[in-house]
């Protein structure tokens, strides 16, 4: 399927949860993407993961903006089957406690992704099996990607930073 139709296929199931589509323009570098509500984005997921005719069996990549006034979640995936992938962005309003579902029952690799986005933006995911840091210890302090981060001085009792 197109990206159109997939698009379209969303707004007649799923109306004001899409709340952004953007296609490709002739003259742009960036793929196109969808915008949905962070309350339906597991339903839209689910959907497109168990529909038969969109059937998106991967999930390529699932990975954290910071926009200085919210927080983005964004998800690639994509169907062998099909061969056909699509874009999702979700925006996040809350700075103070980001949260938003985890994925894991629908792509056992949304496990290690979303501990990343974790790791690096403090973005909560709700229900993961097992949400710790990933790429960093335990007690480290903030998140890296963070616009608002600031580098601690020392951790156990190591020089961070220059």
């Amino acid at each position: 399927m197109t990206f159109d139709a997939i698009a379209d296929d969303l707004k007649v199931k799923f109306k004001n949860d899409i709340l952004e589509i953007k296609s490709k323009a002739p003259d742009s570098h960036s793929d196109p993407f969808i915008v949905v509500t962070a309350t339906k984005i597991y339903d839209i997921l689910k959907y497109l993961h168990s529909s038969q005719h969109l059937y998106f069996d991967n999930l390529l990549c699932v990975s954290g903006v910071d926009w200085k006034d919210h927080f983005e979640v964004v998800y690639h995936v994509h169907s062998y089957r099909h061969l056909h992938k699509i874009i999702l962005k979700v925006k996040l309003s809350d700075r103070e406690h980001p949260e938003i579902p985890s994925m894991c029952d629908l792509w056992k690799g949304a496990n290690w992704l979303e501990r990343e986005v974790f790791d690096m933006f403090g973005i909560s995911f709700r229900n993961h099996p097992d949400l710790k840091r990933i790429l960093l210890p335990e007690d480290w302090e903030g998140y890296p990607l963070r616009k608002d981060y600031k580098t601690q001085e020392t951790w156990h009792g190591i020089k961070v930073g220059m």
